[in-house]
């Protein structure tokens, strides 16, 4: 066999190696090209495991010496209320009271009877949620011994996100590639490997307006996946 039918049979062959290998190449940046996004959703609703509440009220009267004692005397009463009934002393504080002076007052209205008045709060900051509920549904007790309160708004929380976070993730993880694997189904595809994915921020919501203590958290993750055939 001459060199030259030798040379030729090399070239076609590497010809044939280079088709395939382009071949193989564009397949590829075609498969590459084909993806789709989606997202996945988990939600879960949670009690709230913190409650602040704010308990407060106001005094007036012309002698401002008895109305700070009339102030002591109220908060101590509150604070039994709230000490024999399970909630712990050191999960009460007392803001410093707010004095207002009608005197010195020189756009005082003329409905204001007294010469001054004085605003007091006591928070509860507690874990014991079941206990602050039980306990704003026997405030009548308070009005009994002549303080007329008023609550501030009640905040609840649910602070045990880091607890239950891995498992939502991998809820909604789980979501998106059921929504991935149904449009890989319509189109005749099948799902490959994970492009890129994007986890959501968590959100906590109430779960609605009536029910403050019950939590609603919330997370949404967006995952890129290649389709092949």
């Amino acid at each position: 066999m001459s060199k030259s039918i030798v040379s030729a049979a090399l070239i076609a062959v590497a010809i044939v190696i280079l088709g395939i290998s382009l071949k193989a190449g564009i397949d590829n940046i075609a498969f590459r090209d084909r993806e789709v996004t989606v997202k996945g959703l988990a939600e879960r609703e949670v009690p709230a495991d913190l409650v602040t509440w704010p308990i407060s009220y106001s005094v007036a009267g012309n002698d401002l010496a008895s109305l700070y004692n009339q102030v002591s005397s109220n908060n101590e009463i509150i604070i039994k209320f709230l000490t024999s009934n399970g909630i712990g002393r050191d999960e009460i504080s007392i803001n410093p009271p707010d004095t207002y002076n009608a005197e010195s007052n020189q756009y005082r209205s003329n409905t204001f009877n007294y010469n001054f008045s004085i605003s007091s709060t006591l928070t509860v900051t507690t874990k014991k949620v079941d206990k602050v509920r039980e306990l704003l549904n026997r405030q009548s007790e308070l009005l009994k011994e002549g303080i007329a309160f008023s609550n501030s708004y009640i905040n609840y929380q649910f602070t045990g996100l880091n607890s239950i976070k891995p498992e939502m993730i991998g809820e909604a993880t789980k979501a998106a590639r059921d929504a991935a694997a149904r449009f890989a189904a319509d189109s005749e595809s099948r799902v490959g490997k994970i492009k890129n994915a994007h986890q959501g921020q968590f959100s906590i919501d109430d779960s609605d307006s009536s029910t403050p203590y019950i939590k609603k958290v919330r997370v949404v993750t967006t995952i890129v996946y290649y389709l092949e055939d």
